[in-house]
């Protein structure tokens, strides 16, 4: 494992909502664009990062269709995942430059040869993307590896995803479920926040979110739900060129969020006590409550009505509050305008 880096199996509530910077294709075939990307998302305070493993021959055709026509200079979809491709050296770079970083390495392979690609390089958690759901023979490969899975399922029904659960909970696989909507980007209606609970109650094992919105709002509110850990999508400027800009936060924006879901983490485990919060506010009270003050100067004999009472700021004397056990007393001094009052000042017993 990455050493110093936040695992899977270490996430915990103690420690708190792994934040997984998505880099994707966003390197656009850029080996020092990923390794600058690197850098980015440890800046950002990302605890993990994560590429997508592409090798186009054992998992594309020349006729796999384009989800979106956006590249000018790949004829095919084929051709821009062979652009995609990195060395086993190159991958074997990026991992040890996570490692550096103190990031824990995770890609979403996309054939049992990018599952061992990765293994040869020193992958330390797993991503399946929500297309993959059912490629067994891929899930083979990966449970044998005994490293954490994360198991994303935008494509999938619950009775897919209860068997593709099943499959790495039998084997003992330590697996975060993510909700997942395959919307790029995806709208606030479809991001299905209600479906974490519902994750954690039928799989008894930990959840995340991977967030398409392209925001940081539904990372945000997701944490405030306890979730595991939050994947999203990440590019240095949204004037960049890919498929996944549209859907991914740039890195100030991951800054953000991060420091905004460690915000939310230390709300919700810090219950606050009504009475108690109440008397350290004590010296903040007597600045802000309000006594009882003369309106104008009263010579001493004078008892009390109310038309002679106003209140106002500091809260150092009778407080505004007791304003009707003070009409009908007897002044013992004279006093001047805005004078604040106190027992010294009154003669008798408050009246009944």
């Amino acid at each position: 494992m990455s050493t110093g880096a936040m695992s899977l199996q270490e996430t915990d509530s103690s420690k708190g909502c792994l934040v997984v910077a998505e880099i994707a294709q966003a390197h656009d075939g850029s080996l020092g664009t990923a390794h600058a990307y690197i850098d980015a998302v440890a800046a950002a305070g990302a605890g993990a990062v994560k590429f997508q493993t592409h090798i186009a021959a054992a998992e594309s055709t020349r006729e796999e269709p384009w989800r979106v026509k956006f590249s000018r200079q790949d004829t095919t979809r084929y051709d821009y995942w062979k652009r995609m491709e990195f060395t086993e050296e190159q991958w074997q770079g990026l991992k040890r430059h996570a490692s550096d970083r103190r990031l824990t390495f995770i890609s979403s392979p996309f054939s049992v040869e990018a599952v061992d690609l990765l293994c040869r390089s020193g992958i330390d958690a797993w991503k399946i993307a929500s297309g993959e759901v059912s490629n067994l023979p891929m899930f083979e490969r990966i449970a044998a590896t005994k490293l954490p899975v994360a198991l994303s399922c935008g494509m999938s029904t619950l009775d897919e995803l209860d068997q593709a659960v099943e499959y790495f909970k039998v084997r003992h696989t330590p697996l975060t479920v993510l909700q997942c909507t395959s919307r790029y980007p995806c709208p606030p209606e479809k991001i299905g926040l209600n479906l974490i609970p519902l994750f954690r109650k039928r799989y008894g094992c930990k959840v995340g979110l991977s967030d398409h919105s392209g925001t940081i709002y539904a990372g945000l509110a997701a944490s405030t739900l306890g979730i595991e850990m939050l994947e999203v999508h990440v590019v240095i400027s949204r004037e960049l060129f890919g498929p996944d800009v549209v859907a991914s936060v740039t890195t100030g924006e991951l800054r953000q969020l991060v420091d905004g879901v460690r915000y939310i983490e230390k709300m919700m485990e810090s219950p606050v006590d009504k009475d108690a919060a109440a008397r350290e506010a004590m010296e903040l009270r007597r600045l802000f409550n309000k006594s009882i003050v003369v309106r104008i100067g009263i010579p001493a004999g004078t008892v009390l009505q109310a038309e002679h009472l106003a209140f106002k700021k500091p809260g150092t004397g009778i407080p505004a509050q007791s304003w009707r056990g003070v009409v009908g007393r007897r002044l013992r001094v004279d006093v001047a305008a805005d004078h604040l009052l106190r027992e010294d000042d009154l003669g008798g017993e408050p009246p009944q």
